[in-house]
């Protein structure tokens, strides 16, 4: 029988930080991946925050496979024929330490697997788990698709991503629905790095972001994005699953959308489109996130619904979780108690956490704005409108271009309207 102290379920950000933390405090853990190797089948938008991962791996900034480091983040509001733009860019983020980077995953994550198995974890690639083993109420290990698979371990933890079979199995969560889901494609395109400094005006080295909201996603609830690499460019687009079966939005023709959009065309222009991908975020926030333990099993990351989609932070909540997860462990491992109110702990260090504090603060972000779609398309079509207007010189004074602004925005939704929108919108996100 194979016994080990910890087995973690998915080679991702929180079951890898997880791994590494118990093996390093020196417990036997073996993590499964059903990739090729870690990172093999990981997507996310491509920017990582030091935090926590430099409190886990203090030299991460000169021995991991990082991209660019970001000295801006802009926001571009799109409507079909103009941009809206603003943004933020500080020599703050230019100096040690660095706030955040863009990463490759499957170079980022591949280089975390190693640091693992530096600890003497085991990690087993190319391998799928099928279910939970049990001992009465506890569960007890995994039992995975390979000949004789059943492996044992005194905790499970879950890192099995967004569609966690192991969550669901354990009777932590329900099944997911429509509007607590959303997902994204994303092409990574090659440009020469002296290309991307110039077109988005920064030094070697340095990175830039753009967030683009309205007509990236063709009125869906949902963004796009696009981030600078060392010689590539990440852009992408994701909605909720809702809103696309509900406007009958192919994901891959909302991505070639933005591509055409003449503010983002000139970005990609002569670049070679090297990756594609689709993945599926979580988009519920706290009121998706399930329960997070039980008798033998803790849940962590996607898997727990730790993404806060407003901040495009989901990796660095994946770490953190997989901190919080590793602590738990080592204090069931202390008592010789893995039942489900030991393992509570890791509940109570979750809900007095920045994880907690956060999803908690847009916990009705998500169903606002499944229900005002105006904010995907009017109000950017008037936010665009307005500033073209005011914009070009033609005679008019700026007193009767006015006029004319808030006539048009009145023509389309009433004073009262538009107010009641933004004190809602506000409220959600307060």
């Amino acid at each position: 029988m194979e016994k080990f102290d910890v087995i973690v379920v998915g080679a991702g950000p929180a079951g890898l930080t997880a791994a590494y933390l118990l093996a390093k405090a020196g417990h036997q853990v073996v993590v499964i991946e059903r990739g090729d190797f870690p990172g093999a089948k990981n997507v996310m938008g491509g920017v990582l925050y030091s935090w926590p991962i430099k409190e886990i791996f203090p030299d991460f900034a000169r021995e991991a496979p990082l991209e660019r480091h970001i000295i801006e983040q802009r926001a571009w509001i799109l409507s079909p024929d103009s941009a809206f733009t603003i943004g933020h860019r500080s020599m703050a983020f230019d100096r040690e330490p660095r706030n955040a980077f863009t990463v490759l995953r499957s170079r980022f994550d591949k280089w975390m697997g190693q640091k693992v198995r530096a600890t003497g974890a085991l990690i087993v690639p190319e391998t799928l788990v099928e279910g939970l083993l049990r001992d009465g109420e506890r569960i007890i290990g995994v039992r995975t698709g390979r000949a004789q698979g059943e492996i044992y371990a005194d905790v499970v933890i879950a890192a099995d991503g967004v569609n966690s079979a192991l969550a669901k199995e354990a009777g932590l969560r329900q099944p997911l629905t429509p509007e607590r889901l959303a997902t994204a494609v994303k092409e990574i395109i090659a440009l020469p790095a002296a290309t991307i400094d110039a077109r988005f005006g920064v030094a070697e080295g340095q990175g830039v972001t753009i967030e683009l909201f309205g007509d990236s996603t063709m009125g869906a609830v949902g963004t796009g994005w696009i981030y600078t690499n060392r010689e590539s460019l990440s852009i992408g687009v994701g909605a909720t699953i809702r809103d696309l079966n509900d406007r009958g939005i192919n994901p891959n023709d909302m991505l070639e959308h933005l591509k055409s959009h003449p503010a983002v065309a000139p970005l990609l222009e002569g670049g070679e489109t090297r990756e594609y991908m689709a993945h599926l975020i979580p988009e519920g926030g706290l009121k998706a996130m399930p329960r997070l333990s039980t008798a033998g099993m803790l849940v962590v990351g996607d898997a727990a619904m730790m993404v806060n989609s407003l901040h495009r932070e989901g990796a660095n909540l994946a770490m953190h979780s997989g901190q919080l997860a590793a602590r738990a462990v080592l204090r069931a491992k202390e008592r010789g108690d893995f039942s489900a109110p030991s393992l509570a702990y890791y509940d109570r260090l979750v809900r007095d956490s920045v994880i907690y504090q956060d999803l908690r603060k847009y916990r009705n972000m998500t169903a606002f704005f499944e229900c005002h779609h105006q904010f995907f398309s009017l109000y950017p079509d008037l936010l665009n409108y307005a500033a073209t207007e005011m914009l070009t010189v033609d005679g008019a004074s700026k007193r009767r271009k006015q006029r004319v602004i808030f006539a048009e925005a009145r023509r389309r939704r009433s004073l009262w309207q538009m107010a009641k929108d933004f004190f809602r919108a506000w409220r959600s996100v307060a």
